[in-house]
Formats: structure tokens, sequence, C-alpha cells
């Protein structure tokens, strides 16, 4: 939860340079390190501790010393400095997409707009649109980003909460509490997108004294229920956390109940009502005599069901499936052998190939592919045709010697506003992997931007889509675009579509790629690392994989090192240094 408050720091400080006029590369540098933190993946204080502050894309000796400097005391008196000399209002309405600096400045100095909800009111009232110099479509605009930062209030993203509430079962299982079993339960077991709590369910025999750890952890700043076998806190950041602990023998029945969506729960104790079975969180019950609870196996056979993964558990067709043995064998993270997407120092990413081999190595991985951006995308120090041109040839001496792990040669190419990719085709013929991407020109209208991207499927030298739609959850909706016209020319060109898995994407969501696969459409992971530690964010592009009703034959991924030449089939997909 530090790696949020730093990163929030750094992002506030680039948006007071803005607002002063300074440097853009000074803002810029700002921005990328919070972008960096936000999503790292490990704890900043780890780091710390192995004085690799550095590492980090975007970070150098100094702003390294403000960041130590934030996690000593909170804040950075650069930072308080700063704060001092504009109005505080203008940095709030910063966090909404659609004001840039110059907006917020004349909404402040206009209408005297201090606060989100001030400028909601007038929005709504449409005095935005009569200031000189914004209009009808800033002012539609502003209503958007508004929602979409009140939706980001309300529910934050899985990648961001996944690894907290992981640790903390962890910490609850390791740190000395009775626990017989634990698990993480709700929207974050099903792998959700964006998560509105935390829930957990212990199995212990001294229920109280699981709770008294609970609550006596130091890092809630409020508890907001302590009972006998149950308990809710929240985190610093808002999040709350409810803890349920119950007997061993109904641990199965609540881990149920706990994790299904409100739909799938109600169809599940339909079915029991049609057996002539109750069911609920106590366990499945024939009369008053309870027939199953201890385990989720024995919850789904006592309705005559297989086990539903609980990524499936939203009444989206999973117990019909069940009901007619037409469930499908998910994707598992054991099933991955690479992972499409990660960026090295040759770009904006921190690790040499090196250390992106030991780490793949490190996760069972076979194969990494090496994606930098392209020459147009400066502010990601996007490589020109010579500097790629020597990673090519560092990645085939590289595979020369390695008898472990093996790289890819890769890009991540931008399409340019008409569907024209950022190298020309004799460069992009040198590369063993092209993945292509929307970076810029976010507000192109629908037909165009469809149009833009299914040129560039189209492009005999292009493997993947990458991040499709372009969404940050909680930051930037999706850009307008046809997503059945893209899934059905992906399919028809043979180019598959990423599962990105950084966690402020998980894009291509789970609709959409659960579509992609039944119109033939095949998806490839990528954790878009810039760390090497994020390489593990493939997790969390498996649960959206499995969300998704996705096979191994589903995911590209799933295929060893030998098997890559033909992954994609036509003659597309071609590897050059096997």
């Amino acid at each position: 939860m530090k790696n949020k408050h730093v990163a929030r720091i750094l992002q506030n400080i680039g948006d007071i340079l803005e607002i002063r006029g300074e440097n853009p590369f000074r803002v810029r540098a700002y921005r990328r390190a919070a972008h960096s933190i936000e999503a790292l993946g490990v704890d900043l204080a780890e780091l710390r501790r192995a004085d690799r502050l550095t590492d980090i894309p975007g970070v150098g000796r100094d702003l390294a010393g403000k960041i130590t400097e934030i996690l000593d005391t909170g804040t950075c008196a650069y930072y308080d400095r700063l704060i001092r000399e504009i109005p505080a209002g203008i940095v709030q309405l910063l966090t909404v997409p659609g004001i840039g600096p110059r907006t917020a400045r004349i909404l402040y100095e206009e209408l005297q707009i201090s606060g989100l909800d001030e400028l909601e009111r007038l929005g709504r009232a449409g005095r935005l649109a009569e200031l000189r110099g914004l209009g009808e479509k800033t002012q539609n605009k502003i209503l958007s980003g508004l929602e979409l930062v009140r939706r980001g209030r309300e529910r934050l993203p899985l990648g961001r909460v996944y690894p907290f509430a992981s640790a903390l079962v962890e910490t609850i299982r390791a740190g000395g509490a009775p626990v017989e079993r634990i698990s993480v339960a709700g929207s974050i077991r099903r792998f959700q997108d964006t998560v509105k709590d935390v829930d957990i369910v212990a199995a212990s025999g001294k229920p109280e004294a699981v709770i008294r750890f609970f609550t006596r952890l130091g890092f809630w700043t409020e508890i907001l229920e302590e009972g006998s076998t149950r308990a809710a806190a929240r985190t610093e950041e808002g999040l709350r956390v409810d803890l349920r602990v119950v007997d061993p023998a109904v641990y199965g029945a609540a881990l149920c109940y706990l994790t299904g969506s409100k739909a799938h729960n109600i169809r599940m104790r339909q079915l029991a009502a049609q057996k002539g079975l109750k069911l609920n969180e106590y366990g499945v019950f024939r009369d008053d005599r309870c027939i199953a609870g201890a385990e989720e196996d024995d919850v789904f056979a006592a309705l005559e069901l297989p086990f539903i993964p609980p990524e499936l558990r939203e009444d989206h067709g999973e117990i019909e499936a069940a009901l007619e043995g037409t469930l499908p064998r998910l994707v598992e993270k054991k099933d991955l052998r690479g992972d499409f997407h990660v960026h090295s120092v040759y770009s904006d990413g921190a690790g040499t190939l090196e250390d992106i081999a030991a780490e793949a190595l490190r996760l069972g991985l076979e194969w990494v592919g090496v994606c930098d951006h392209s020459h147009s995308l400066k502010i990601a120090r996007g490589l020109s045709i010579r500097d790629l041109r020597q990673k090519i040839a560092a990645v085939r001496a590289f595979n020369q010697q390695s008898t472990g792990v093996k790289l890819l040669a890769g890009a991540e190419v931008e399409i340019d506003a008409h569907g024209r990719l950022d190298y020309p085709d004799e460069v992009l013929a040198e590369l063993d992997l092209v993945l292509v991407g929307v970076h810029t020109g976010f507000g192109q209208d629908r037909e165009t931007m469809t149009a833009r991207i299914v040129a560039a499927l189209q492009h005999p030298a292009v493997h993947v889509l990458a991040h499709p739609t372009g969404r940050l959850l909680g930051e930037r909706a999706p850009y307008q675009v046809d997503m059945d016209r893209v899934i059905a020319a992906a399919a028809r060109a043979s180019t598959a579509l990423e599962i990105n898995a950084y966690p402020k994407r998980l894009d291509l969501d789970d609709i959409h790629a659960r579509q992609a696969a039944r119109k033939g459409a095949k998806m490839a992971l990528g954790s878009d690392a810039h760390l090497v530690e994020q390489i593990g964010f493939l997790e969390l592009g498996v649960g959206v994989a499995r969300r998704a009703w996705l096979g191994p034959v589903d995911v590209l991924n799933t295929l060893g090192w030998a098997e890559l030449g033909t992954a994609l089939g036509k003659g597309k997909f071609r590897l050059l240094n096997g």
C-alpha cells in the first residue's frame, strides 16, 4: 500500500510542474516513475533495502532519494514546497481524465471550482461549456472522466488488491494464528478485474484467537467489526477487509458461498431445492441433516455437479455446462511455457537479457518475447532501427550460448493514426515477434480507430495485437473501437490478441477474450513487465483467461519453444532464431 502513496505524490509533483510550465521532460519523468511504482508488483521497501530503487524504470538517483524520503516520512520537502505554491483545488481537478493543467487552471480561476462534487454540479448544469476555450465536447469529456474517477474510488484494480490479499492470508497462516485452512474468497478469488473489498474465509476451532490476531495487525486504520467469528477492518487506502472464521466441518460450504457471485449462488440454491435439498453457507442439508460441507468438491457432488472453478462462478452458463458435462479444462499457470511481452534495458525496462532469462527460468518458463517500444514512442525510449538491430544481434548471441531459456527478438510496434506500422517491412522481417499497439491518438472516433487497428492486424508481419482496447483501470476508459470487427479480423488474419496482464490493463477482458476464442482467435498472454519481477504478473493474465473459459489450446503461451514456429498457422508466426 506504500507503493500507491509514493506513486500518488510523484504523480502530483508531475502535475504541479506542468501547471507551472516547467520542462516537459521533468514532468514526464515524475509521471513515468509514478506509473512504474504503482504497478511494481514488489514492495518499494524491499527494493530500497536491496539498494535497487534505481532499477525501477524512470527512477534515477535524484528520484530514488525523494522516494526514500517519502518512505521514511510520508512526504518529501520538495513536494511540500510545491503544494504551498498553488491552490490545492487545482491538483484535485487534475485527477479527472480529460482535465489537463490548462483546463484545471481555467476551471479554478473562472468558476472557483475546488472539488469534484462542485465540478460535477456545474458540469451537469452546463456551466463548463460556457467557458471560453472549453465548450460542450470538453464538458462531456470531463463528466465522463468524473464517472471513471467515481468508479475507481468504489472499486480497485485486481492487480493492486490481489498481492495485498495474498500476503494478508499468508501473514495470518504463518504468523501464529490458529487456522487450519484459510483462503481469499469473493471477487478476488473469481479474478474479477476490479474489486470492492477483500473477503477471507478461515477454518479454526479457536475463532476468537484468529479474530484477535487479525484485528491486532498493525496496518488497519479502522476496525469496523470485531465479533466472535467475524471481523472487518479498513486499510489506509480505504479498502475494506472482511474475515469469516468457521468450523472446519463447514469450511467448503462457506468458501463456496463467499466465492460465488450473487447470481451464481441463487442458481446453486435453486438447483439444490429442485433435488429436495437446502444449500447455504453452513452446508448441504437433506431435511435437517448436513450431508456435505467440509470440502467444496463435496458441496458440488451433493448437487450432482463436478467442481466448478472459482473463476467461472458468475452464472454465465457454468452450471448448465456442469450439468451437461461440458465444462472446459481451463488453462493453468503451470501450463505456461513463455511470456510474449517483456521490456528490457533497450527501451524503458530495467532488465538485461540475462536478467530476463534468469527470472523466466526461476518461474519455470522456456522462452520470453523481449518486445521493446518502436522509435516514434520517444517517451518510452523507443528504439531506432540501428538500436533495434543491435538488440536483435544481442538476442541471437544470447540464444547461441543459452542452454536454458530462449529469447524472442521482438518489438512493440506503434500503429500510427492511419494504421501504418512504425518500422518498414524489411525491418519487421528481421524480428522474431511483432506486437503492435496503440499508444497515441486515443481520441479517434469508433470507425477511424477500428479501421486503424484492423489495418495493422492484416499486415503479414504482425503476430499479436497488444492491449487491444487501451484501457487503464480506474484511469482511462477503452478507446472507441468495434471489438466485433477487431476480433473477426484477428481470426481471419491468424493474428493473436493479447491478454495483457499488467495490473492496470488486464486487457483483453474476459468477455472479449471468450468471444474471441469462440470466433477462432488465439490469445497471447503478456506480462508487459518493465522490471523482471513483474513477469509474475502472468498469474493475473491466467486469471483473465480462466474467466474467459479458455483452455491450454486457446493460449499460445502453452506452446514449448520448439512449437512456436507453427503456433499461429498459415505461416504467419515465423521464428528466425530457433
